[in-house]
């Protein structure tokens, strides 16, 4: 599969890694469709892809019956999906004994329902419709990628939940994508490192520079296409499975 061929849903498609996902998916010939909660975010960035490219639903993927309206909404648009891209996620960062209390557990619960259970809610319904897809010569039907963290293997302090939420992406990879061999749909994870998105945008620049030179080599931040790239990637090399790939320039994540 190539992007030309691809029809994809991606998640938290308005901004950051999914808009660069979205972007270089159209670019390349490729149809999209983008779910997020920001209608704003969603109609501008459908507007910069082209409507002939690109579509937007607004849908909050921890909700399974928004997420199955979504999928539905989709395959009418591009006529089938054969990608599903996550990347919608919150930080939901703190420490579990705080100053005053300790985490409110509404506070972790939240990184789980959008993080981990929104990732997982999007992946089996995307499978459900990719599952009927024809099949290509090595009887492939469909890719799903999914985004976790370099937290996931060393998060920090104040990262308990968010750390949690990855950490279980990555764990949910392998016995997924063995589930869905027998209908051909593949699943992997990339594990990015620190990463040039909206929210790190918005630091101050000397904090954007500490950040960067604290990644080995390149010793800068990562480039929303460079996620996108290894998206590519993983949708184009069809014995890539099961697997999760850290795109991290050898970051190792210090204590705090």
């Amino acid at each position: 599969m190539n992007l030309k061929q691809t029809k994809a849903i991606i998640t938290g498609g308005a901004s950051g890694l999914g808009f660069a996902c979205a972007e270089y998916i159209v670019k390349k010939g490729g149809q999209v469709t983008l779910f997020d909660i920001n209608q704003q975010a969603g109609d501008e960035a459908v507007n910069k892809l082209g409507h002939q490219h690109a579509c937007f639903v607004q849908a909050d993927v921890s909700n399974e019956t928004d997420i199955q309206t979504a999928c539905d909404r989709a395959k009418e648009f591009m006529g089938f999906i054969n990608v599903a891209i996550n990347c919608a996620g919150v930080l939901a960062g703190g420490r579990v004994l705080g100053r005053e209390e300790p985490m409110a557990l509404s506070h972790f619960n939240k990184a789980i329902q959008v993080n981990l259970v929104g990732s997982f809610n999007v992946s089996k319904a995307a499978a459900y419709l990719m599952q009927n897809n024809e099949a290509d010569s090595d009887g492939q039907r469909g890719v799903i990628i999914n985004t976790a963290s370099v937290a996931a293997f060393e998060g920090q302090i104040g990262q308990a939940a968010y750390s949690a939420s990855k950490g279980g992406i990555v764990g949910m990879t392998l016995p997924m994508a063995r589930e869905f061999t027998r209908f051909g749909i593949r699943v992997m994870t990339i594990a990015p490192g620190v990463f040039l998105t909206p929210m790190v945008a918005g630091l101050p620049d000397d904090i954007k520079a500490a950040l960067g030179a604290s990644v080995p080599f390149p010793s800068r931040l990562g480039q929303p296409e460079e996620f996108a790239r290894m998206a590519e990637h993983i949708i184009e090399n069809t014995y890539l499975n099961g697997s999760t790939i850290r795109l991290d320039g050898a970051v190792r994540l210090e204590p705090k």
